[in-house]
């Protein structure tokens, strides 16, 4: 559609109102038109967190009043339209035929866009209610998915031929209370102040207190219902309060998938939603619906992994052999088990972990909620029966705690144990590595960086002229893994069958999983066995070293006996590209973790 007139904003101080949201975090997007000079791509995201004084709110969530008797919150649904970015110099883009519905308790809806230019912004607005000619239109031309369908959005009021822009509902003791807002006379529009700038993937966190709206209605002298019918007072002081709720958190350079959704088990009881934000670089992950990520759950799959009573002798941690400063793995070529036992393998990176389908190298345990037990019980690594562990847990009240507040009930069980280990977990993602920020225009590749990622991503085929690494058959994609087992050519060990041991099958035997390359310089030494020290170890062999046998993977058969012969430099490019892989803002880590100790009783 023809770009509008552009606006001016005449209130320069923060207006705020409140717009209340899904469980935990609600995502909203917007497709502003744009001129042709200004078509440059750009995503923006905007996600509202609920609270009410602080607390977060979920569908049932009781929250106290200072001075008021408590109540519980069942419905928060709102209708956004107008969505307006205000320039550096004044003037603004507008999208009139923007909508947006939030809905506590409402599955994630998202909305894609494109094309915010490259300029900065200093504020947004948009208003909570729809103009007057949306607003009494024929609802029949909206389609399915869209915040206006009239069934769907359960905002449409048949009887009045309108629409209904805020809708929430909940009870106080044994008494109910449903306030709705519509008409003209409730619509409120919002202007946030915020700096960013455009052409790039952006989230703007706004959090909406309701506290603000509801805190201090007294619902035994107030009314419980509002309509918002002509003479409404109730109505008119409850719109008047929207501008209050509404600030701007934070700005991320940057786009996430909407939170995970674990509709099929509601969150225990006392917990809240844990935010776990993935890029929409990244492909959207199937998080475990029967195990939701909780802060409570997280905070404590954090603390029992590093805790050594999960030992038998009580002396190591998962984190000893999983090191922060190490990408979650260790510089050692093979581990050293809590009771000076050599291991088989090389401790394996810890992150992404969500998107892999088996683990270990050789893919043995099928989820990862079976995985986390395993180094617990095994003879060269932990060695400690889980009844045992669980005996030394219970025995702490703080343990005691820790478990009840995590999953809404008392008790401490190794199924609860394996829970919180996969909680924390999947909470270890690498997604911002100086790779990913050239992606969203924020840093820009070195030369030989760039140099390294062309050859990363090109053929050897010296027939058709090509000449690169041929790293992307299994490093290939935002995860640089394909999460398969292949047979990379390594020397054979006798010792060891890899995939085999697992399948039986002889056509895996040499197979091992493949490591993700995110991190991979913290994460020295490489391959199964460590027995690769350095980057250029690693891309010496691939480029010389490769060794024949039949279950050697297609792509690098393919390849001459003498292998693909790359120089002095493709060599120092493609290791220079490597480290641009590594994510830092995951180094950091509570210090107080860090010593993987526990005071214990022998």
């Amino acid at each position: 559609m023809p770009f509008p007139t552009p606006i001016h904003f005449k209130n320069k101080t923060a207006i705020r109102c409140l717009v209340a949201v899904r469980i935990a975090i609600f995502t909203c997007c917007m497709a502003l038109p744009l001129s042709a000079a200004e078509a440059t791509k750009g995503q923006l995201r905007l996600r509202f967190t609920p609270t009410f004084a602080g607390q977060s709110l979920q569908t049932g969530t009781e929250v106290t009043r200072s001075n008021l008797p408590s109540l519980s919150i069942s419905r928060l649904d709102f209708l956004l339209s107008s969505l307006a970015l205000q320039r550096a110099d004044g003037s603004s883009l507008e999208g009139r035929d923007w909508f947006a519905r939030l809905s506590l308790g409402r599955s994630e809806w998202q909305a894609h866009s494109d094309g915010v230019p490259e300029v900065e912004f200093i504020a947004i607005r948009f208003d909570v209610g729809l103009p007057a000619d949306v607003d009494t239109a024929d609802v029949s031309r909206w389609p399915s998915g869209h915040a206006l369908h009239p069934v769907e959005s359960g905002m449409h009021w048949d009887w009045q031929g309108s629409y209904i822009f805020a809708a929430m509902e909940g009870r106080c003791g044994d008494t109910g209370w449903a306030y709705h807002l519509g008409g003209a006379a409730t619509r409120r529009t919002v202007i946030l102040p915020v700096r960013f700038i455009g052409g790039g993937p952006t989230t703007i966190d706004i959090e909406m207190d309701v506290a603000k709206w509801l805190g201090d209605l007294d619902f035994s002298t107030d009314s419980t219902s509002t309509h918002s019918r002509e003479g409404d007072e109730l109505a008119s002081r409850l719109a008047s309060r929207t501008p209050s709720a509404f600030s701007v958190k934070q700005v991320h350079r940057d786009t996430f998938h909407p939170t995970v959704a674990q509709a099929a088990t509601a969150l225990p009881p006392g917990t809240t939603a844990y935010d776990l934000r993935i890029t929409e670089r990244f492909p959207r992950p199937a998080l475990p619906a029967d195990n939701p990520l909780t802060n409570e759950g997280v905070a404590l799959g954090r603390a029992l992994f590093h805790d050594v009573r999960l030992s038998s002798v009580q002396t190591q941690s998962c984190a000893s052999c999983h090191q922060t400063a190490h990408g979650f793995a260790e510089p050692l070529a093979v581990s050293i088990g809590a009771e000076g036992q050599r291991g088989r393998r090389n401790s394996m990176p810890l992150t992404n972990l969500a998107w892999s389908q088996d683990f270990f190298w050789d893919g043995r345990a099928k989820t990862l909620r079976e995985q986390v037990l395993m180094p617990i019980t095994d003879k060269h690594e932990m060695n400690a029966p889980l009844e045992l562990v669980v005996e030394r847990l219970s025995a702490d009240d703080t343990m005691h705690k820790q478990f009840a507040s995590a999953f809404g009930s008392p008790g401490i069980t190794t199924d609860r144990i394996a829970r919180a280990l996969e909680q924390h977990l999947l909470t270890l993602v690498a997604q911002d590595a100086k790779f990913d920020r050239a992606l969203r225009k924020m840093e820009k590749l070195t030369e030989s960086e760039a140099r390294g990622l062309q050859l990363f991503v090109t053929e050897f085929d010296p027939k058709r002229g090509l000449r690169g690494a041929d790293c992307f058959h299994c490093h290939g994609g935002m995860m640089f893994t394909d999460f398969k087992h292949h047979n990379n050519g390594l020397l054979p060990d006798t010792s060891d069958a890899g995939r085999m041991e697992v399948t039986g099958q002889e056509t895996d035997l040499g197979k091992f999983k493949t490591p993700s390359l995110r991190n991979i310089s913290l994460t020295a030494p490489y391959m199964h066995d460590g027995r690769f020290a350095t980057l250029e170890e690693v891309v010496e062999h691939y480029s010389t070293g490769v060794h024949r046998g039949p279950t050697l993977d297609p792509n690098l058969a393919k390849h001459p006996a003498e292998g693909i012969q790359l120089t002095s430099q493709d060599k120092a490019d493609l290791v220079a590209f490597l480290k641009t892989l590594t994510d830092r803002s995951l180094l950091n880590v509570d210090p107080a973790l860090t010593h993987h100790t526990h005071s214990v009783t022998p």
